[in-house]
């Protein structure tokens, strides 16, 4: 390993840096990188990043490339043409899922670009392999999460809940994964349409209602004494359980 690589902190637990202004989709991929053992920081602009940067040398870069500050960003990552001067990762985020956006973004120097909406299982897949790519050594795996009495096994794309296992299509499960992001808070369908599909998507007005059925009917879940997800009259879901056994330190508040 050459003295340029940013080695990983004890125990495996990789930094990872996520410059996104929307708070809900931040959320969305701290807890989808838990299977990948890593520790995130978010950044909504250029300043907040170029400190992350400074003070903490990530280890993977996830940028919105749709964001303002995406090019200047990969700039001071020594990314922008082909001249790599870091060794930090970069997964881009973007929309717009079109051949030009995708090669525009490699040009800039991305090592590799996601589609959103993701499936929390590309998410993980990607980041390990870019970041093992880059520090020559091999990034280890969580396959399952427990959030209270359901476990996520992102491996399989399955949920298990008691004796129960089911397996999720990949809206519902980003569904599940945004909504235990935000264990015991309400989300908001406005939160939901825009964090999973975008402010620009053109849906169905029932789109989020009838993706949320469908998760419940699999999860067994009975929205008049729901287990896991509640429907909050008037403002949108919230999921039941909270965090536990993650299996380390995620930073993640009990409760």
């Amino acid at each position: 390993m050459t003295e340029d690589h940013v080695e990983a902190p004890p125990g495996d637990v990789r930094r990872a840096l996520v410059l996104h202004d929307r708070p809900l989709v931040v959320d969305l991929i701290e807890l989808t990188l838990n299977h990948g053992l890593f520790v995130v920081r978010a950044a909504q602009n250029l300043a907040e990043a170029e400190a992350i940067l400074a003070e903490w040398r990530p280890h993977l870069a996830v940028i919105d490339m749709d964001h303002d500050d995406s090019t200047a960003l990969l700039g001071r990552l020594g990314t922008s043409n082909t001249l790599r001067r870091s060794v930090t990762p970069v997964l881009g985020l973007t929309r717009r899922g079109d051949l030009k956006t995708k090669l525009k973004a490699f040009d800039l120097g991305v090592d590799d670009i996601l589609t959103m909406p993701f499936s929390p299982e590309e998410l993980v897949a990607r980041s390990i392999v870019i970041t093992r790519r880059a520090s020559g050594t091999d990034h280890p795996i969580v396959p399952t999460i427990t959030l209270g009495e359901i476990e996520l096994d992102i491996v399989n794309r399955e949920v298990r809940a008691g004796h129960s296992v089911v397996h999720l299509s990949g809206i519902e499960q980003s569904l599940l994964y945004l909504l235990a992001s935000r264990a015991g808070r309400v989300v908001t369908r406005e939160e939901i349409l825009d964090a999973i599909w975008g402010t620009d998507f053109v849906a169905e007005s029932n789109i989020v209602d009838r993706h949320v059925r469908s998760l419940r009917i699999k999860l067994q879940n009975d929205y008049r004494h729901p287990r896991f997800i509640a429907t909050v009259s008037g403002q949108g879901y919230r999921f039941i359980p909270t965090f536990s056994n993650l299996g380390w330190d995620s930073g993640q508040d009990e409760g």
